[in-house]
């Protein structure tokens, strides 16, 4: 059976039983720092479980895209030497939510395997928490599971929790017995069980989480009053099980990526042979560097993106292994997308930036490996005496290799360990450390010394205010004031108020839209609060500014006012929104659908824009994209606002952002023919309100992530303004019409560039300076050139352009420049050629010896070389007397 087969038998099974299909969460967690990546089908329910989401559905189904490579759950070192090991893989599974418990589950999981798919009942054993009476009794009532098959584990095994407190429960596994038949018929013990379990022979299927108890701080685990749910089932291992393979990489959900490796390699796979551990990797990490950066992860240096680096990193080493040295993991993805991109559309719409970004970061990788092989031959040579090198490679030179050559850790250790070393691990990581210190004092040092915190709106004392259920229904979608009532009120005129309105029409700042300003007028007269924000606390929201007049928070409570929003911020504010959706519609018309938003900010007549692409725009990419946002808004589209399912949004073509979390009915905001985006803040009714638009800058801002800045309305007519008023002022100063700017700065420009050559010919020719000796000498059976010559230069830039001249005329040897540099300051540089180098005079040797003899010492490299001068008077004789300088230095 395919595993495509598999995984949608899955879903129809518990959709016929009442569970909602719910589609599979980005690999990101969304609004959930604790993880990395999505590691279990459970994630996306998590606040479910926590009590602080109420889902409309009390069961749920879903085929869950998994990643674990990085933080606790990290299987990046067995990929590829294991069946079962993968960094990306998919979890079944089946939910309630204080619906069923663990008979339906039992019954569910046990008929799924035996009866939907066929498994031989004698060929599963289950396991059950030692304490987890009723589990082990339901085996044998639900599933008619004998005892004999049924073995009591202790908490490592056969214990759930989420974290050290909350949620947490007894599970249940059900193991299958891979040894051939006759053996698999057997009766075992507790003991043969666990034998056989930690050799893979039992093969671990599925695990059936009981949550039952809530374990506080005490430790003490309360019973739920509402038990609950999670199961996973790994679609790889069913996979290897119904298709008769003996490893997860022999089932068709890889073996057309080892086929398509072989291709590229040209060579045939042979799974046992040691490069046989090289081609499954190459499978395993094409698939998990598709989907992650079809979710927009993106290359980097720290975080997510680190991870992902380094999981592209070692499947370029292992290609390394395999002969190649062009890129080859993009060609892999590629295929993982053609094999998988029917079940996971977001794969097929992110192709061109999936494969060009996984190709990008081999040629990046490839272009440093060559060094680093280098660096690390030279620090563990495959042959050595004792004495001769370290017993491990040092935790230093360990580090320079993943700073400077981009070498992860594991990397280093991989091929130290090839040739007979270890690596001083703790020197590496003392390293880092130092590293991140300095990042650290450099940033803190950029903002002035000051380290940002939060500050404003008091927290919600003991859930004073969730407490108490107040609810402030919003109405600025349809009006900028509103008479309203006073629900609940705290703070005083020192320290500002904070109130609590039955109806608000102030935005609360979400979704990157800064939050409403406006006034709170008590209807009396007695006070009034200037707001400045708006914000949510335990899901109550409040409006907090200055007040005035006669205010006291107990008496506020239940007044009467008048709450109305500053117009003209707000329409501003709504015209930088609604060309945000313009941008990001015109972002994808010109650059591809892989574009999707990362980032925003929505202010009074600016906008900042971030969105997925890995490359800088081209002038003519970012004026077509100005182009179609500036002919949205002349066009006057009506922007409509409407409430849908979130299903049936998504499936309208509406884009849902990145991370953001949904509830199961969407506000949708559309521009008919242009974008529809899933969306909660506040539009123009007309996209011609928005008025001039205008890109001021695009920048990146992370490994594959870019950022426009634009203004709209009144702030782009003022920028324009001064624009003019700039262009005026330079045809002023160049003595000519605004329309001839441009000609007569490239005139100025070309007549520039005619003096520097001259400059360049003068010095090149000799008229620049002086040459103050040229003569022979004997080196390493050789017989050389020396030039000594002065220069006036204008900087070391000069004197290096001057020495690469130097050393490509014909029987160049060494060069010893006294530099005269603006300023009046003294310096001396040296060049060798190539023989000069191969006769075993370096410039930096000669260039520490000739500093030597005028109070400055120096140096640089093989070719060229610079030191600076402590007594010039004494120059030029020394430059003069330079060939008898180097013939000593060549004698020692």
């Amino acid at each position: 059976m395919k595993s495509s087969a598999i995984r949608q038998r899955f879903v129809d099974y518990f959709v016929a039983r009442g569970h909602a299909e719910r589609p599979s969460s980005p690999l990101v967690p969304a609004n959930d720092p604790t993880l990395l990546f999505t590691n279990a089908g459970m994630v996306q329910f998590k606040e479910v479980f926590l009590g602080l989401e109420v889902p409309r559905y009390r069961r749920a189904a879903t085929a869950q895209k998994c990643v674990r490579a990085g933080g606790k759950h990290n299987d990046l070192e067995e990929v590829g030497r294991t069946a079962r090991h993968h960094t990306f893989f998919e979890m079944l599974g089946n939910f309630s939510f204080g619906d069923y418990f663990k008979a339906e589950a039992i019954e569910y999981a046990w008929g799924f395997l035996t009866d939907e798919m066929g498994l031989d009942r004698d060929r599963m054993y289950v396991t059950v928490h030692r304490s987890d009476d009723e589990a082990a009794e339901l085996w044998g009532e639900v599933a008619g599971v004998p005892r004999s098959r049924v073995f009591r584990m202790g908490d490592r095994e056969n214990f759930w929790q989420m974290a050290d407190t909350g949620p947490c429960g007894p599970c249940s596994e059900i193991h299958y017995d891979l040894r051939p038949a006759a053996e698999a018929s057997a009766e075992i013990s507790q003991s043969d069980f666990e034998r056989l379990s930690e050799i893979g022979e039992l093969l671990e299927l599925w695990n059936l989480v009981f949550m039952q108890f809530d374990r506080g701080a005490d430790g003490i685990q309360a019973p739920l009053p509402a038990p609950s749910i999670d199961t996973g089932l790994g679609l790889e291992r069913l996979a290897s099980v119904m298709q008769g393979a003996d490893s997860n990489y022999h089932t068709d959900l890889f073996l057309p990526l080892i086929d398509r490796v072989a291709e590229v390699v040209g060579r045939g796979y042979e799974p046992g042979s040691r490069k046989g551990v090289s081609y499954r990797v190459l499978a395993d990490h094409a698939r998990a560097c598709a989907f992650l950066l079809a979710d927009g992860v993106y290359p980097a240096n720290e975080g997510r993106g680190y991870v992902l680096r380094r999981i592209l990193r070692r499947a370029v080493r292992h290609a390394w292994l395999l002969g190649r040295r062009d890129p080859t993991l993009a060609k892999v993805a590629g295929a993982a997308i053609d094999e998988m991109g029917a079940a996971y559309p977001e794969l097929e719409s992110a192709r061109d930036a999936i494969v060009s970004s996984v190709l990008a970061e081999e040629r990046r990788f490839l272009a440093t490996v060559d060094g680093g092989m280098e660096r690390l031959a030279r620090l563990a040579p495959p042959r050595r005496r004792d004495g001769d090198r370290w017993p491990a490679i040092p935790g230093a030179e360990a580090f320079k290799l993943y700073d400077t050559f981009g070498f992860p850790l594991d990397l280093t250790r991989l091929v130290a360990e090839e040739r007979g070393y270890g690596v001083d691990e703790e020197g590496f990581a003392a390293a880092m450390e130092e590293q991140r210190r300095r990042s650290r004092a450099a940033a803190i040092e950029g903002k002035g010394g000051e380290v940002p915190s939060a500050a404003g709106i008091a927290p919600d004392r003991d859930g004073e205010l969730e407490d108490a259920g107040l609810v402030s229904a919003f109405v600025g979608y349809d009006v900028l004031t509103t008479r309203t009532e006073v629900l609940h009120a705290r703070g005083d005129r020192d320290g500002g108020a904070e109130l609590v309105l039955r109806e608000r029409p102030f935005y609360a700042e979400a979704g990157g839209q800064v939050a409403d300003r406006g006034t709170v007028r008590e209807l009396e007269g007695r006070w009034a609060l200037e707001v400045e924000r708006t914000v949510e606390r335990g899901g109550v929201y409040l409006v907090r500014g200055a007040v005035s007049g006669d205010y006291d928070s107990r008496r506020a409570r239940g007044s009467a006012v008048e709450a109305a929003v500053d117009p003209r911020r707000r329409r501003d504010v709504e015209r930088s929104h609604t060309a945000t959706h313009l941008l990001h519609a015109a972002l994808r018309s010109v650059l591809g659908a892989h574009v999707r938003q990362r980032g925003s900010l929505v202010a009074p007549a600016r906008l900042r824009f971030d969105f997925a692409h890995t490359a800088p725009l081209e002038a003519d990419e970012l004026g077509e994209v100005g182009r179609l946002v500036s002919e949205g808004a002349w066009a006057s589209h009506p922007v409509t606002a409407t409430l849908k399912p979130y299903a049936e949004a998504v499936a309208d073509g509406a884009i849902a952002l990145f991370g953001e979390k949904y509830g199961e009915e969407v506000r949708v905001v559309e521009i008919p023919g242009v974008s529809a985006e899933l969306c909660g803040g506040t539009h123009v009714r007309h996209t011609g309100e928005i008025g001039p638009f205008v890109i001021v800058s695009e920048t990146g801002v992370a490994a594959g992530v870019r950022r426009i800045e634009a203004l709209t309305g009144r702030a782009a007519t003022s920028h324009l303004g001064g624009y003019r008023r700039r262009v005026k002022g330079l045809a002023e100063l160049l003595k000519c019409s605004p329309e001839g700017v441009e000609r007569r700065v490239a005139e100025l420009h070309a007549a520039n560039a005619e003096l520097e050559e001259l400059v360049d010919a003068l010095q090149q020719g000799g008229g620049g300076g002086e040459i103050l000796a040229e003569a022979s000498f004997e080196a390493a059976g050789r017989t050389l050139q020396y030039r000594g010559v002065r220069l006036q230069l204008r900087g070391a830039s000069d004197a290096r352009e001057w020495g690469d001249r130097y050393r490509r005329v014909p029987g160049a040897g060494v060069a010893v420049v006294a530099a005269q540099m603006t300023g009046g300051k003294c310096a001396l540089f040296a060049f060798a050629s190539d023989v000069a180098v191969a006769a075993g005079l370096r410039a930096d040797s000669v260039v520490r010896e000739f500093a030597s003899k005028v109070g400055g010492r120096g140096g640089g490299r093989a070719h060229s070389a610079q030191a600076g001068v402590g007594d010039p008077r004494g120059l030029d004789e020394v430059v003069r007397s330079g060939a008898k300088i180097l013939t000593n230095l060549v004698k020692g």
